[in-house]
C-alpha cells in the first residue's frame, strides 16, 4: 500500500489556454545523508535509521515503480545477474554428499531466495542472508533471505562491528519490540571466523553461544562507508534527467486531455441550407435549426465508419464571374501531427540517458521510442547480453560468501557454489544457447 502523497500533477491555468505542472526534485529523496543519529525503541533496541525519517529505501521505490524505464532496466540488471541461477555443483563430491546437498537445496528454494538477494544488490548495494543452525548447532539447515529495505543496522560498537540488525515493517510506527526481529549480526569481514568463535566450545563443552540464527551481510563496496551505501544510479535522481523525462510524459498527457484535434474543415455555403429549407418548405425556425444538426451529423457519419469506405459525395458549384468555382460543400482534411508528439526528440535523450545510468543498452529491453531508431543487429546484441552477463562476476563473488560459509561448515568436500552464465549462440554451432561457467563450459 502506498502512503505518500503524490505533489505532482498538472493543472489548467484559467483565462490562458496553458497548463501548469508540479512536480518535487526527485534530488530530495537523498537529503537526508547527514545529521543521523542511532534511535532507541522503548526496550532498549537501537537502530540507525535510513535517511533522517527513515524512509528512504521505500522512497527510493516509489521513484522507481514510477517511471517504466527505470522499473524495468532495475528487473532487467536483477535477471542478468541471477544468470541460469544459483547452483551447488557436486560433480566432484561423494555420493553422500550428493545426497546431503540434495536434501538441504529441498528444504531451501535457492531460485526464490537467489532472485531477491539480486534484487536486493541492484537496488540498494546489499543484501541480508539467514542461516539457521540445528539445534546442536552441528549443520545449516536453512538459508533465507531478509528484505533490504526492511532491515536496520545497530549502531557500531567502538571497533567498528555491527553486532545486529532489526528487521520490521519501518513503514509505519513502531511501538514495541514485539513487533521488531532482533538478529545477531556476523562481522561484515570476516563471518567465517566469526561463526566459528561464536560457537566455540567454553566451560563445560558448551559453545558460547546459544544462538542458532545469524544474519550475513554482503555488501558492494562504496567509497564513502556509510551504514547504507548510496545506490550506483543515485546520480539519476540527483541530476536533472529523471525530472525531465516525468515532465516530458505529464506535458503529453495534459496535451492530449486538454486539446480536440480537428481532422475535418467542412464548408458549407448559406445558399445550400437556403436550398434545403426551399425544396422541404421549411419556414419555421425551430425547424430549420433541427434540419440543420440533422444535415451535419449526415455529413458526419459519411465521413466516418468502415462502411463508409469508398463512397463519393456529390456537390453543386457554379462559376463566378471572375472565373472562379464556388462549391456549396467543401470538405478539407486538415493534415497535422500527432497530438503529444512535440517532444519525441526529448523523450528518446531521456530514455537512453536512463538507460545509460542503469548500465543497460535500450536494445536488451526494449526498442527506444522514435520511428528513426536504428536496431542493432543480432550479433550486437548478443555480445551486449554477453557482456552484461560477464560484469556480473564480482557481485557473484560478493554473494557467494554465505555458500562458502554453509559448504564449509556442512563439511561437504567438493562442493561448491556456482552461477552459469547463459550465452547466447551462433547459428553455425547447431543450437540457441550454452551454459558457460568461470570453470567449465556445459554443452
Amino acid at each position: 500500500m502506498n502512503n505518500f502523497v503524490s505533489f505532482n500533477s498538472v493543472e489548467s491555468i484559467p483565462d490562458l489556454k496553458a497548463s501548469a505542472a508540479f512536480t518535487v526534485n526527485s534530488s530530495e529523496v537523498f537529503k537526508e545523508q547527514y545529521d543521523i543519529i542511532p534511535r532507541t525503541l522503548a526496550e532498549g533496541y537501537q537502530y540507525m535509521p535510513w535517511g533522517a525519517d527513515n524512509e528512504m529505501p521505500y522512497r527510493i521505490l516509489e521513484l522507481i515503480e514510477s517511471d517504466e524505464t527505470l522499473s524495468t532496466c532495475q528487473i532487467f540488471n536483477a535477471e542478468v545477474c541471477y544468470g541460469s541461477g544459483l547452483v551447488y555443483d557436486t560433480s566432484q563430491a561423494s555420493a553422500a554428499t550428493k545426497s546431503q546437498v540434495q536434501e538441504f537445496l529441498m528444504d531451501n528454494s535457492l531460485a526464490s531466495y537467489f532472485l531477491g538477494v539480486c534484487q536486493d544488490f541492484k537496488h540498494f548495494g546489499f543484501c541480508v542472508s539467514i542461516i539457521i543452525l540445528s539445534s546442536d548447532g552441528s549443520k545449516v539447515v536453512r538459508i533465507l533471505r531478509k528484505e533490504a529495505c526492511y532491515c536496520r543496522f545497530a549502531p557500531a560498537d567502538k571497533s567498528g562491528r555491527i553486532p545486529y540488525i532489526l528487521y520490521a515493517n519501518w513503514r509505519k510506527s513502531i511501538s514495541s519490540k514485539d513487533e521488531v526481529e532482533k538478529i545477531e549480526l556476523l562481522d561484515f569481514h570476516s563471518p567465517w571466523a566469526d561463526l566459528q568463535e561464536r560457537l566455540k566450545p567454553a566451560k563445560g563443552n558448551k559453545p558460547k553461544s546459544s544462538t542458532r540464527k545469524f544474519a550475513i551481510v554482503s555488501r558492494v563496496p562504496t567509497p564513502d562507508s556509510t551504514y547504507y551505501p548510496i545506490p550506483y544510479y543515485g546520480s539519476l535522481f540527483k541530476g536533472n534527467w529523471y525530472n525531465i523525462k516525468r515532465l516530458i510524459g505529464m506535458a503529453k498527457e495534459a496535451k492530449l486531455k486538454n486539446s480536440a484535434p480537428i481532422k475535418y474543415h467542412i464548408e458549407i455555403a448559406n445558399r445550400f441550407w437556403d436550398g434545403i429549407f426551399k425544396a422541404e418548405g421549411i419556414t419555421d425556425r425551430k425547424k430549420q435549426m433541427d434540419r440543420v444538426v440533422e444535415e451535419k451529423e449526415k455529413i458526419i457519419n459519411f465521413l466516418t465508419g468502415m462502411e463508409n469506405s469508398g463512397k463519393v459525395l456529390f456537390s453543386t458549384f457554379y462559376i463566378s464571374p471572375d472565373g472562379h468555382e464556388q462549391h456549396d460543400v467543401v470538405i478539407n482534411k486538415v493534415e497535422t501531427e500527432k497530438e503529444g508528439g512535440d517532444w519525441s526528440t526529448d523523450i528518446i535523450e531521456a530514455v537512453n540517458m536512463m538507460c545509460f545510468t542503469m548500465r543497460v543498452h535500450s536494445n536488451l529491453v526494449g526498442s527506444v521510442p522514435g520511428k528513426s531508431q536504428t536496431n542493432n543487429s543480432g550479433s550486437d546484441k548478443r555480445e551486449l547480453y554477453t557482456i552484461a552477463q560477464a560484469l556480473q562476476k564480482p557481485y557473484h563473488d560478493l554473494l557467494f560468501t554465505v555458500h562458502h560459509i554453509i559448504i564449509r561448515f556442512n563439511g561437504w568436500e567438493g562442493v561448491h557454489p556456482d552461477c552459469p552464465f547463459i550465452m547466447l549462440s551462433t547459428l553455425d554451432e547447431n543450437r540457441d544457447a550454452k551454459l558457460v561457467t568461470p570453470n567449465k563450459t556445459e554443452e
